[in-house]
């Protein structure tokens, strides 16, 4: 009889959790739509849970304990509108997501306090930068200069406002998913504002974010990893510093960065190869190539074997290296060449420069890329740079169909990734693109053709007039 009362009592707590996992939406623009709930994994959404409103656009959806974070409710023509998950009774009406106006926070304090800060914050922030603009001109224009009353109410005022959000946010329950929340919202909306306008406050928010817990499941939860990532190098990168003293800061912020990740391999490989591919895509190859090395000889980690592929690329192929000689293989396009005169690899070119691109018919950007690099040739082959297009398609008639048209040398020997050549290149994905002298050594590795040909024109057209 004991355990039956156990078990029941059991079920009735399980049950009662259960249910406090909810979320009553009435929206009237919502009658008889589907509406999901949508939860934050890292990098990644997944779906909570999914009901049709009825007609009058009421609906009940559920979540778990597991989904403890922010989601966001998403409607059938995906208009959307942020909660939090923090296992409280929400109940929120309105007419549709996308009038946010219209929205009501019935029930759920942590809800209603988002919704408090984020009606409020942006206005103290518009009010702030407007105080900032007046305190320069009563700081430096002479006609303003001499008075100091209002400079010291504008100071005054400043220091108000900003203890005013402060307060706010202190008095959240430390408990609470919006007081983790709230503080790392604020920190990534602020940075574009800090960089423009409050740069005094640069190192202090670059501190801030070297100080994040990477490992913390909130921050997985928050919907703001990709942000945060992105927020805190575009600020380093945006920060008023030379070129040398921003690949410095950066790398700072990697070591930090790896060395608490080091705990979790999972959330390492994620964010590390996030972070690789943000600085591959603005073109700041000192601190990927910094990344990559540190990844790879660091023993506390184990790193995937995809992404490791990718970060050995640097290592084998980092600039200053010799790259590979390439024998030229299979199908040959040279139509700058009599046929007697086809160079039969790299080293037989006789030019100051060789671009070597590995691409292929089916790779989406391939074509646009090939084509570009097609009518600069013209202009390249005047100051000395050769280019050899290597093929990693498959199909032959593809491949000359691709390649017959490009002025440059094409070649192709149908193995696809296992070609040799890739292999030697540590090729894993394409367009890639490779600058090389006339003894090979790697000069750049471009991330566009734009990019290739600004170096073409700065270091070879100007440096020949």
């Amino acid at each position: 009889m004991k355990k039956l009362k156990t078990i029941i009592i059991l079920l009735f707590i399980c049950a009662f959790a259960y249910t406090q996992n909810s979320i009553i939406g009435s929206f009237t623009g919502l009658a008889n739509q589907q509406i999901k709930l949508v939860g934050f994994n890292g990098f990644n959404t997944y779906l909570i849970d999914s009901i049709q409103a009825n007609e009058k656009g009421e609906f009940e959806l559920k979540y778990s304990k597991n989904d403890y974070g922010i989601g966001y409710l998403l409607s059938q023509v995906n208009e959307s509108f942020i909660v939090i998950l923090s296992g409280e009774s929400l109940k929120v009406k309105g007419e549709s997501l996308a009038k946010t106006e219209s929205i009501k926070i019935v029930d759920g304090i942590e809800n209603k306090l988002f919704e408090q800060y984020a009606t409020e914050h942006p206005r103290r922030e518009q009010t702030l930068s407007a105080w900032d603009y007046l305190s320069k001109i009563y700081s430096k224009d002479s006609l303003f200069a001499v008075h100091e009353t209002p400079k010291k109410a504008i100071e005054t005022e400043k220091r108000r406002i900003k203890a005013e959000d402060s307060i706010f946010l202190a008095a959240l329950s430390q408990d609470s998913y919006v007081s983790y929340y709230l503080p790392l919202r604020k920190l990534v909306s602020s940075v574009y504002t800090i960089a423009q306008y409050r740069t005094d406050e640069i190192p202090a928010t670059i501190q801030a974010f070297r100080q994040i817990d990477y490992t913390d499941n909130r921050l997985y939860k928050s919907g703001l990893l990709k942000e945060v990532i992105e927020s805190h190098f575009w600020l380093i990168e945006n920060s008023g510093r030379s070129l040398d003293s921003v690949y410095i800061e950066m790398n700072k912020s990697i070591d930090i960065l790896v060395e608490n990740l080091l705990e979790d391999e999972q959330k390492l490989n994620a964010i590390t190869e996030n972070l690789f591919k943000l600085l591959e895509k603005r073109s700041l190859f000192n601190a990927s190539e910094y990344l990559a090395l540190k990844l790879l000889n660091e023993q506390g980690c184990t790193i995937d074997n995809d992404f490791a592929a990718q970060l050995e690329s640097y290592r084998a192929m980092k600039k200053g290296n010799t790259a590979p000689d390439i024998e030229f293989k299979g199908d040959v396009f040279a139509p700058a060449y009599e046929t007697s005169n086809i160079p039969k690899k790299i080293s037989d070119i006789k030019s100051d420069y060789t671009v070597v691109v590995f691409g292929a018919s089916w790779c989406p950007q391939c074509p646009q890329e090939l084509s570009q690099i097609a009518k600069q040739y013209a202009k390249w082959k005047k100051q000395g740079v050769e280019v050899v297009f290597i093929s990693l398609d498959e199909d032959e008639k593809l491949f000359k169909s691709f390649a017959s048209v490009f002025p440059f040398i094409s070649i192709c020997d149908y193995q696809k990734w296992e070609s040799p050549v890739a292999k030697d290149y540590h090729i894993f994905a394409t367009p890639t693109i490779y600058l090389l002298d006339n003894k090979r050594e790697i000069l750049l590795r471009p991330n566009s053709v734009s990019q290739l040909d600004s170096w073409v024109d700065w270091y070879l057209v100007q440096g020949n007039k």
